[in-house]
Formats: structure tokens, C-alpha cells, sequence
């Protein structure tokens, strides 16, 4: 565990890797990693950062041999790891959203339901998950662990199998169906209990978070600048929605006022078109790096 004013922050090697580097990216952090190096170089001389498969963050965070880290709260579950959770951030490799942990069999199996599983071969990366998953079912199966390539063992090598997925279309592609979510999941940023109860780290760690979290309310939102003439000025920001109101600020002497307010990026295809008609000019589109509230 580091010591003094400075804290060891695990990222998640692998899928998340990149996604993680550019929100620390926008969140102000700069952060570097050689092709062979675990230990990447982070612009800030109070982080210390390892570049630790997903799947172990967790353990080493409840260990203290990480203050901190991000990780999927699927691992979290599958290591039973007893840490801090800070904050949940939903971003993955593709999207802003969940994944999920998935049971899925082969398209014409039997099998309908977890009852169905009774006395089957279940192969999973997520070996605790799924035992979790037969469990509260009251369901006995045999799980085996998957080293990967898990779509492909159904139906030769085993009846089902327990996978994650953001779209499905990687199990539509093998001639799988989901039958069921086993967990759905997102990724987790976590402190360990000694690290948070240091009021240095903890603050820290919570300035981090209010980076991270500020980073991913700004992805879908845009920052919307326009000119309206006093006339205009009721009809057009009528149309606008805004985190609280829009800004109006009159342009002096001129009879026009600039506004501006922060709008969802899916709405400006049909919001747009409306402002024009209604009167608005010199419409401008920013995109943002952090909103907090």
C-alpha cells in the first residue's frame, strides 16, 4: 500500500484499457505505458498506477497492496472482494452502458431455463458467478473454467455456457441464444477500507472520482451557443432543455441576446432544425470534457 501523500491506482489491463487511459485522459490525467510495462506513467506525482488484469483488481484492492482501482463489479461479485466502493461508472469498451454476464446455449437446445441446467456442463470464465447463479436457483450443474474462445465449446464440449456480452452479436455469430442474465454489470471504482479511512487518500480518491464521474456526464451532452433576437427570444429558448436554465446574456445595445445550455448530443438533429426556424442564428456546437453539477 503506498504511504505518505500519494496513492497506488489499479486500470484495468486488456478491454477496458483504452477507454480507461482516455477518460483519465479528459478527467485531466495523462497517463503512459511502455509495450512490456505493468507500471504506467501517470502526470501526477501523487498516483502510482498498475496496469492489473480486471479480474484481479479487486483481490489486490481489498489486500492493500492497491488504495484503489477500476474494475468491473462482475469481478468484484466473483471475488466476493470486501472493498470500498466509491462510484459507479458506466462506460465499457464500447458504449456507455451495462454488460452483461449471459447463460447461453447452443439454438436448438433444450434447454429453456436455469432449471433446465440440472446435471449439465456449464463452461465460464466466471466460474464463482455461475455457481452463484446455479445457487440461488437451487440448481446443480458442473462448472468448468473457460481459458477463452468460450462461444465455441457449445454444444461439442459442454451444454451451456455462462459469457459476457455488450451486444450479443459475438453469440448470434456461433448459433447461440441467451437464455437467461446472470449478472448485469458495470465498472466500479473502489478503494481499500484502511486506504479510504486515511483522510488524505480518501480525499483523493474522491477528487478522482468527481473527475471520472464528471468525465462520463459530459460523453452524451454537447454545449449549444446561439444568437436570437428579442423578438425571437421566448419561442426559441422554449425549445431548449437545460441542466438547470439556459444562460441569456444581451448583446449590448443591439437588440439580440446570446444563449447557451448543455443538451443531449441524440437531440440535436431534430432540436436544431426547430431553433433556426424558430428565429435562432450563429448556432454553434461544443463538445465537452466534464459537467458537474
Amino acid at each position: 500500500m503506498a504511504t505518505g501523500n500519494k496513492i497506488i491506482l489499479g486500470i484495468p489491463k486488456g478491454s477496458l484499457q483504452e477507454s480507461t487511459f482516455a477518460m483519465m485522459k479528459k478527467a485531466g490525467f495523462s497517463i503512459s505505458v511502455g509495450s512490456r510495462s505493468y507500471i504506467p506513467t501517470v502526470d501526477d506525482p501523487e498516483i502510482e498506477a498498475r496496469l492489473i488484469r480486471a479480474q484481479e483488481i479487486s483481490r489486490y484492492v481489498e489486500q492493500g497492496l492497491l488504495d484503489a482501482g477500476l474494475t468491473g463489479f462482475d469481478w468484484i461479485t466473483e471475488n466476493q472482494s470486501d472493498v470500498h466502493e466509491v462510484a459507479n461508472l458506466v462506460y465499457s469498451k464500447q458504449e456507455l452502458r451495462p454488460v452483461r454476464w449471459v447463460l447461453a446455449v447452443p439454438n436448438a437446445s433444450s434447454i429453456q431455463s436455469a432449471k433446465d441446467l440440472e446435471g449439465k456442463r456449464i463452461a465460464t470464465e466466471a466460474v464463482g458467478l455461475t455457481k452463484q447463479y446455479l445457487a440461488r436457483h437451487g440448481v446443480k450443474a458442473e462448472v468448468e473454467f473457460s481459458w477463452g474462445a468460450t462461444e465455441v465449446k457449445a454444444p461439442e464440449l459442454v451444454d451451456a455456457i455462462v459469457e459476457i456480452t455488450e451486444t450479443g452479436s459475438s453469440l448470434r455469430a456461433n448459433n447461440l441464444r441467451i437464455v437467461d442474465t446472470v449478472l448485469e454489470s458495470t465498472t466500479r471504482f473502489i478503494a481499500n477500507k484502511k486506504s479510504w479511512a486515511d483522510s488524505w487518500k480518501r480525499e483523493k480518491i474522491e477528487n478522482l472520482a468527481l473527475l471520472l464521474r464528471s468525465v462520463l456526464a459530459a460523453e452524451s451532452k454537447v454545449l449549444l451557443k446561439l444568437n436570437v433576437n428579442e423578438a425571437n427570444l421566448k419561442p426559441v429558448t422554449a425549445l431548449l432543455p437545460a441542466l438547470h436554465s439556459p444562460t441569456i446574456m444581451p448583446l449590448s445595445g443591439s437588440g439580440w441576446y446570446a444563449v447557451e445550455t448543455v443538451v443531449d448530443n441524440s437531440a440535436l438533429r431534430t432540436l436544431i432544425p426547430k431553433l433556426k426556424a424558430a428565429g435562432a442564428e450563429g448556432i454553434i456546437e461544443l463538445s465537452l470534457n466534464k459537467i458537474i453539477p
